[in-house]
């Protein structure tokens, strides 16, 4: 049975907040991740993805030098995960609210990882079509 800790991205790019999307959108670029935790106090507020910034940022007119990821983001609650949670129960969770991304956090609420779609994948079969191309170098 794989855990969670082994197959997650650790240290993850967390803002405020209050910090503005085209921030939030530079820091996803920089760090090459198409997602960010939104933290208050080291606690998980919501989970901001480019999705987001599109549909609920873009798409909507706001400008995005004003808003802030807080208004924009997934809000709680936020699907998580424990370090020690399964890789099957990530999956369950990832089917049943339709998600490719969910936040690990420790015990209190403080993130320590995401495990996505992708890391599943190469965990379940590291030679499957979607774990080759989460492997892949960015194209941009």
């Amino acid at each position: 049975m794989t855990r969670i800790r082994d197959v997650m991205s650790p240290t993850p790019v967390a803002v405020e907040p209050m910090t503005t999307v085209t921030r939030a959108a530079r820091l996803m670029r920089e760090e090459d991740v198409g997602d960010v935790l939104v933290t208050y106090d080291r606690d998980l507020f919501g989970v901001l993805t480019d999705r987001d910034i599109v549909l609920r940022g873009v798409a909507d007119g706001r400008d995005p030098d004003t808003t802030t990821v807080g208004s924009v983001c997934s809000p709680p609650p936020v699907v998580t995960l424990g370090p020690d949670d399964t890789t099957d129960r990530a999956a369950e969770l990832m089917r049943h609210h339709a998600i490719r991304r969910v936040p690990v956090v420790e015990h209190g609420g403080v993130p320590v990882g995401v495990v996505t779609l992708g890391d599943l994948a190469a965990a379940d079969d590291p030679h499957s079509a979607l774990a080759d191309i989460s492997r892949a170098a960015p194209g941009h």
